[in-house]
Order: structure tokens, then C-alpha cells, then sequence
């Protein structure tokens, strides 16, 4: 096992006008399950692809368990990628494409049959591992075989590159389950590329937020969602995503409370539990609240938000109501548990605690919340 460090490193395709990658830096501890998100686009799998030595690295530095791999071939880097399409020989039995690259290697006979085998009972690979052909598998079985080829090889470093997405809801969920038991009982070093979030929060240690080739956040999966840094950090993680409201900042509260007040533009002031005294008061920031920490209905202490219900969508475990306001031009969220009797057309009051509060200043940096961090 290693831990992988990332210093200043950048990508630039030849003829492109600006860099994939825009100097990241990175320390992923030994045994760390480190997951990358982002939207499409925005440099996880090419930041991936460089780690494992498929694309150059055009300025920066990768170590590998203390040793620079910059010019190292993927061989040895002592890392195994399981990739989103398999890459399963069709022709070959289930035993020969788990066991290709330690032939290769020349290891062994018996020593590879024993990897092969040990790799099966842990995937729980039932299939007769010489007859069996991909073709003869699901998906999920046939992911499971890729991951199989990669545990044989004992690499210090997994990486995979959306290993589910191919897969439907119900093997994905199946498939997570399997992948952290497995990370949990080999504790091999990993880096996970996906774009689901429930992926991302559900499997990470750590999660990195890329954005535009930049390193938007990196930290535990709660941390993130309960402190975000910045504006797109707190928009991205979590669905569905933030509220967002233009305000002004109005005052700051006697220091006895440190609150921060706003000022929407519908005129409705709302408190926040925000330390903004970097701002003067006048200036432009975002008031963002989660869909879960929303109401309908206000209770003592909270502001109100008014509003006229736009659609429901009932889910049967929760129930998601869209609201009208002249505070934004977008739907305000609001996420009720169970079944809501709200119905369209409805007049109604938002609720909003002051310690479900974020604001972004014109920066879109997040100012410091003042209540107990839970991650």
C-alpha cells in the first residue's frame, strides 16, 4: 500500500488554448478511499488517467509511495484500474483474463491460481472460472471480474474510473455495497472517479470537488455538505441542491449574538447564524438554505419566507414542494418528510431557522457559520 501525492500538477493538450488540469495538489494517505466529483468536463477522469500513467503530466510532480512516477510506465506504478466498460477479453475464460497480466509478469503457476482463486471467493465469483466466458455474465458480474483482475495483481493503489456507471439503479446499490466491504477488508489505498453523489458520499473518506481543472474543496463527504467553502461546492454536493437567494447584507448583530440579517429582494430580512464581519453592510451576498432545513409553516424564532406552492412531487418517504417567491427567479425547494398535504395554488410561509443559513459573499466564498460543526 502507498499514499499518493499530487504537487502543482497541470495538463495541457497539445493545440488546446487553455489547461485541463490547472495545478492541483493532492496527499492521499495510505488506505484512503478518496472519491473525485465534479461535473462533466471538468478534469476527475484525465486527472485520474495521469495518475495511472495514460495521460502525460505537463508540469508537477507524482509521487507513489514516497517514489516520483512522473516517467514511470503504468507497469510500474504499482497501481490496477478498473475501468466503466470493463475491458474484458470476450475470448478468454473468466480465469485467463483475471490471471493476464500475472502471466505477463511471468509469476508463478500455482502462485497465480491461488490469487485467481482468492479473488473470486472474495467477489463471490460463483461462475466456473474456466468455462465461463464476459458474454456469459450480467454487467455486474462481469464489473465484478474486472475488479477481480485488479485485486490479483496486489497493486499498492486502485483506481477506478466510473465503475457503475453502465450498471442499473439496483446493481449499482449492490455494487457500492460490494466495492467499500472490499476497500474495508484490503484497505488498499483508492481513487474513485464518479458523478454520483450518492456514490461519492456513501463509499468516500475524502471527497475532492473539481471544478474547471481546480480543486474546488477536499474533505471528509459531511464536512463538505455541512461546511462547503464556496458557492459551487454547496450548489453541487447534495440533491436536490441548494437554495439560492440574492440578498444584501443589512446589519450585523451586537456581538453578544454575531448574527448576520439579509434583506431578500422581496424586502423579507432573514437572520443568519453567520459570521460576516469581513462585509459592510450594503453588500451583495447569496443567502443559501438546503431543501431539508425549509418548512411550510414558520415556528418562533424563524423568518418567513412567502410564497405561492407550484408543484408537488410526492415521493412517499418525503415529499418535495416547489414554491414561487418574488425573493428569486428560481423555485424555492422545500424537502417535508413523509407525506405533505400541501397542494398547488397554496399560499404560504417558508420557514427558516437561522442556523440552516449559509452566505456567499460577490465571491461566491462562504462566510464562517457559527453553529456546532457535525463533521
Amino acid at each position: 500500500m502507498a499514499d499518493v501525492v499530487l504537487r502543482d500538477i497541470h495538463k495541457l493538450y497539445d493545440n488546446a488554448d487553455e489547461e485541463t488540469i490547472k495545478g492541483i495538489d493532492l496527499a492521499i494517505a495510505d488506505g484512503e478511499f478518496v472519491v473525485l466529483v465534479g461535473p462533466s468536463g471538468c478534469g476527475k477522469s484525465t486527472l485520474l488517467r495521469m495518475i495511472a500513467g495514460l495521460e502525460e503530466i505537463t508540469r508537477g510532480e507524482l509521487l507513489i509511495g514516497g517514489r516520483r512516477c512522473n516517467d514511470q510506465p503504468p507497469s510500474e506504478r504499482g497501481i490496477a484500474m478498473v475501468f466503466q466498460n470493463y475491458a474484458l477479453y470476450p475470448h478468454m475464460s473468466l480465469f485467463d483474463n483475471m490471471a493476464f497480466a500475472l502471466k505477463l509478469a511471468k509469476v508463478d503457476k500455482a502462485e497465480i491460481r491461488e490469487r485467481v482463486e482468492r479473488a473470486a471467493e472474495i467477489l463471490q465469483i460463483h461462475k466456473d472460472l474456466q468455462s465461463t466466458r464476459p458474454g456469459d455474465l450480467s454487467g455486474g458480474q462481469r464489473q465484478r471480474v474486472a475488479i477481480g483482475r485488479a485485486i490479483v495483481r496486489e497493486p499498492e493503489v486502485f483506481l477506478f474510473d466510473e465503475p457503475l456507471s453502465n450498471l442499473d439503479a439496483g446493481l449499482r446499490v449492490e455494487m457500492r455495497i460490494q466495492i467499500a466491504r472490499l476497500h474495508e477488508r484490503l484497505a488498499t489505498t483508492s481513487i474513485y472517479v464518479t458523478h454520483d453523489q450518492v456514490e461519492a458520499m456513501t463509499m468516500a473518506d475524502k471527497i475532492v470537488v473539481l471544478n474547471k481543472g481546480h480543486v474546488a474543496q477536499f474533505g471528509a463527504p459531511l464536512q463538505l455538505y455541512t461546511h462547503p467553502d464556496n458557492r459551487f461546492v454547496a450548489e453541487f454536493i447534495g440533491s436536490p441542491k441548494m437554495n439560492m437567494l440574492p440578498a444584501t447584507l443589512t446589519e450585523l448583530a451586537e456581538p453578544a449574538d454575531g448574527d448576520a440579517v439579509v434583506r431578500l429582494s422581496d424586502g423579507t430580512s432573514v437572520r443568519a447564524a453567520v459570521d460576516a464581519k469581513r462585509a459592510q453592510p450594503g453588500a451583495s451576498v447569496h443567502l443559501g438554505v438546503r431543501p431539508e432545513h425549509l418548512h411550510i409553516g414558520v415556528t418562533e424564532g424563524q423568518s418567513a419566507i412567502p410564497g405561492k406552492v407550484a408543484l408537488v412531487e410526492h415521493l412517499g418517504e418525503q415529499t418535495l414542494v416547489y414554491v414561487e417567491t418574488d425573493a428569486s427567479e428560481s423555485l424555492l425547494v422545500v424537502r417535508e418528510p413523509g407525506i405533505h398535504e400541501a397542494a398547488p395554488g397554496d399560499q404560504v410561509r417558508v420557514g427558516v431557522a437561522r442556523d440552516a443559513c449559509y452566505l456567499f459573499d460577490a465571491d461566491d466564498q462562504a462566510f464562517a457559520r457559527r453553529v456546532p460543526q457535525r463533521a
